[in-house]
This record gives structure tokens, C-alpha cells and sequence, in this order.
């Protein structure tokens, strides 16, 4: 059965993104080659990525652009070539490579994906859609890189959710350099 993973950029004050949606926060980091490395290894892993509509059209204006490729060519190879699932009811198509658009309920169609050989399913950014696959407990495995900064309001990653959920921690690494740190949870 595919895993469904989360990878999220949150601050220590537990928001992985500001007021009216900012995100900018996330790519104030002090050059850091180690953390560099990190993040490319850990790219490497694949998967099909989900994504909501929000969050599609942000990385579907930026990696496949020439600013996206010269800012990090690792990243931007990964994330034009893997398979991705976009959620949106108001979308009319997804164009960016290897995108298929889905206007049905995301819970059903990740449960669907979930039976399917294939790798497994990476969630990106995406709140709306972390929430709901949170709340229908199919998130297998949380990846987070806490950025040293604090912003005081903005949204949650799991907003919500009604049960408690258990995780156990699988690794946890620092970088002084840049500070982030990054912890990764499988769901109990």
C-alpha cells in the first residue's frame, strides 16, 4: 500500500505559512551547504506529489521557468518531472508536466491512490488538503524542516482536526549553519 508523506516548511511557532498566505519566511536561510545536500538526498526519494490548487500554481509558475532552474537544478529536475495530482474544483486543466487534475474529493481519490502500485504519495504545501487527509487519518509519515523564526499568526498544518493523532519520531538532524532543523514522524 503507498504511504502518504508530508514535507512541510513550519516555523517554531508551528505555522507553515503566514497571514494571507506569506511564505516567504521559508527562504530567508543563511547559505548552508550541508543543509543544501540534505534537502537534494532527500529530494531524491520521488513520489507521485500532491497538490491543491493554491500551491500548484505557485510551483507550477516557478520550477519549470528558467528562474526556477538556475535557482536550484536538483530541485527544479524532481519537481518538473514527477508525477503530480492536483485537487482544484475551480481549475480548468493542469498543464505543467506530468500533472493530472482531479475535481473529485481528495480523501476518496488518495484512498484510491493508495491501492494502486506506484511510489508513494508526497504532499507539499497544500494546508487545505493536509487538513482533510489529516482529519481521514491517511497521513502515513510527517517530514519538517523547523525554520529558526517565529511569526506570530498565520495557519496550521493539521487545523481541524478533531482526534488526537500519535506519531513516533524517525530521525532528527540539525544544521547550525542555517539553523533549520529537520524531524520526520510515522504515524502510530
Amino acid at each position: 500500500m503507498r504511504k502518504v508523506m508530508l514535507f512541510e516548511n513550519i516555523t517554531l511557532d508551528g505555522y507553515f505559512t503566514g497571514k494571507d498566505g506569506d511564505f516567504s519566511w521559508a527562504h530567508r536561510d543563511p547559505p548552508d551547504p550541508e543543509f543544501q545536500r540534505f534537502i537534494h538526498d532527500n529530494a531524491q526519494g520521488g513520489g507521485t506529489l500532491l497538490f491543491g490548487r493554491k500551491t500548484y500554481e505557485m510551483m507550477a509558475s516557478f520550477w519549470p521557468t528558467k528562474a526556477g532552474k538556475d535557482a536550484d537544478p536538483v530541485i527544479a529536475k524532481m519537481m518538473n518531472e514527477q508525477a503530480k495530482v492536483v485537487f482544484s474544483k475551480s481549475l480548468k486543466e493542469a498543464s505543467w508536466h506530468n500533472a493530472r487534475l482531479v475535481k473529485t474529493d481528495p480523501v476518496k481519490e488518495v484512498q484510491s491512490l493508495q491501492t494502486e502500485a506506484g511510489p508513494d504519495l508526497l504532499v507539499m504545501g497544500s494546508g487545505t488538503i493536509v487538513a482533510q487527509l489529516a482529519r481521514a487519518g491517511l497521513i502515513d509519515r510527517v517530514q519538517l524542516i523547523v525554520k529558526p523564526i517565529a511569526i506570530g499568526r498565520g495557519r496550521t498544518l493539521f487545523e481541524g482536526l478533531e482526534e488526537l493523532q500519535r506519531y513516533r519520531l524517525v530521525s532528527a538532524r540539525g544544521f547550525p549553519v542555517s539553523g533549520n532543523t529537520f524531524v520526520e514522524y510515522a504515524r502510530l
